[in-house]
């Protein structure tokens, strides 16, 4: 059988209890931690006998003084290796500062372990999507209504009318997409466009709360209810009554917990760890998914969270939409001052349009934001993202392959293609039926779900717009 050769992280932190906390959260996937309080020690190591199996570099603070002489002395001695900055503060001001001087990656104290793996896996191998970047993107990402997301792809807009529609009641929604995809943009849109909008809309990462106490997280705990438990806490679903619980990757929740969820769900009465008494809770719940629910998951809770399903599509399965939804990224990266206006040249679209992204739009922003960060001004052209260009053509992964593009719709996308798909990826038309079915799909998520304005605004009754609905195939189960 074939060895699995050694992965070692480097972790530079003066302060020896975080270096064994990251330490011990990185052995535990399979990484060998080294640890280093500072500058001198941590290119020892990196020049040692060992030094070749490190893979990555993790920076425990950063300093504006001694950070970029350190960053310049580990590139001198390895110019290819990952560096990724860990801190507190504001993550787009230290992001800015660390990138340009050389940083890899960022992420923000208090740093979860599955993030922090994340980011990790996706810098040791550059094709992966996952985690790159993640924290400044979602920083600069300000909530958008849905009628604002960008995309014209037909799946992308089927489910965005499925989204509006969903919004206007207060049932549950699964939102399933692959990482990055925008799952949780999404869910922050439908909570926009809903009754409860001026209500909270409260998050939970489920994959990221140890199994022991997200019942404590969820449904609060009362004092003394368990060791540990010095006073009483307000569990997240509380904290959202009258408004929106969003929980990313509610298939990691334990069994046990779901079926207190589900029960919840059902009776509007939540009861708090270690005690007796409930509390009634109008809660609306919308769960993100980035596979489908696992076999066994509790059934209750799935046949409730997944009465109304939004599918997100890949971005490698619109490639079309990339030449604005890359301008769109680019334009609110300016907004926030971090970088200078760009626009993006032709030839740039071009090699952006040919990759698979298997990070989708997340990993989109990051390659962006990469590139923005290191331009001198004026436009960005095919030469500020070599990698993506190499990745497109040689590599082999599914995953990293777009669908083939004719000219003639590459040309269109890069002109800027209208807001419905007009022809196929070979340059034909599309049938005039698939195009009139976009066209009311568009019309549901601009109008937010209002059936009788959006019969109105295309000129049609609403019970003819109904009739449509079953004639072309479109989902009315929101």
């Amino acid at each position: 059988m074939r060895q699995e050769p050694t992965r070692s992280v480097l972790l530079v932190d003066a302060n020896a209890d975080e270096r064994r906390l990251i330490s011990a959260v990185a052995t535990r996937a399979g990484w060998s931690a080294i640890g280093a309080a500072d500058e001198e020690t941590a290119l020892g190591l990196l020049q040692g006998p060992h030094g070749r199996e490190v893979q990555a570099v993790l920076l425990g603070s950063w300093d504006s003084a001694a950070g970029p002489s350190l960053i310049a002395a580990l590139r001198k001695l390895r110019s290819e290796l990952p560096i990724v900055v860990l801190s507190h503060g504001d993550s787009v001001t230290v992001a800015v500062e660390a990138m340009r001087c050389g940083a890899s990656d960022f992420l923000v104290r208090p740093v979860a372990a599955e993030r922090l793996l994340d980011t990790l896996a996706a810098n040791a191998d550059r094709r992966r999507g996952a985690g790159e970047l993640a924290p400044v993107s979602e920083k600069l990402a300000p909530t958008l209504e849905l009628e604002q997301l960008v995309g014209s792809a037909p799946e992308f807009r089927a489910a965005l009318a499925v989204a509006a529609k969903a919004a206007r009641n207060r049932l549950p929604i699964l939102i399933v997409g692959e990482p990055g995809t925008g799952k949780e943009t999404i869910a922050r849109g439908i909570h926009g466009a809903s009754l409860r909008a001026k209500a909270p809309l409260v998050e939970i990462d489920c994959k990221a709360i140890p199994a022991n106490i997200v019942d404590s997280e969820l449904f609060g705990h009362e004092k003394g209810a368990f060791a540990g438990a010095f006073a009483a806490k307000v569990g997240k679903i509380v904290q959202a009554d009258g408004g929106t619980l969003l929980l990313d990757e509610v298939g990691a929740l334990p069994l046990d917990t779901q079926e207190l969820l589900d029960r919840v769900l059902a009776t509007g009465e939540v009861r708090p760890v270690g005690l007796n008494g409930s509390q009634s809770v109008d809660v609306r719940v919308i769960a993100t998914s980035s596979r489908a629910l696992p076999d066994d998951f509790h059934p209750g809770l799935g046949e409730r969270i997944g009465s109304t399903i939004v599918a997100m599509p890949p971005l490698r399965d619109r490639s079309g939409d990339i030449p604005a939804l890359a301008r769109h990224l680019l334009g609110r990266m300016s907004a926030h001052g971090v970088v200078a206006n760009l626009s993006l040249g032709d030839d740039a679209l071009a090699v952006l349009m040919r990759y698979g992204w298997p990070g989708n739009v997340r990993q989109l922003a990051g390659v962006l934001f990469r590139a923005a960060l290191h331009s001198p001004g004026g436009a960005l052209g095919a030469n500020d993202f070599p990698h993506i260009a190499v990745q497109s053509r040689f590599t082999s992964r599914r995953t990293d392959f777009a669908p083939k593009l004719t000219a003639a719709s590459q040309a269109q996308a890069i002109a800027g293609a209208p807001d419905v798909t007009l022809y196929t990826d070979d340059g034909h038309l599309r049938p005039l039926e698939e195009i009139e079915g976009d066209i009311i799909r568009l019309a549901i998520g601009h109008y937010r779900g209002r059936m009788t304005e959006v019969a109105r605004r295309l000129g049609i009754g609403r019970s003819t717009l109904y009739r449509k609905f079953g004639d072309l195939g479109i989902d009315t189960a929101a």
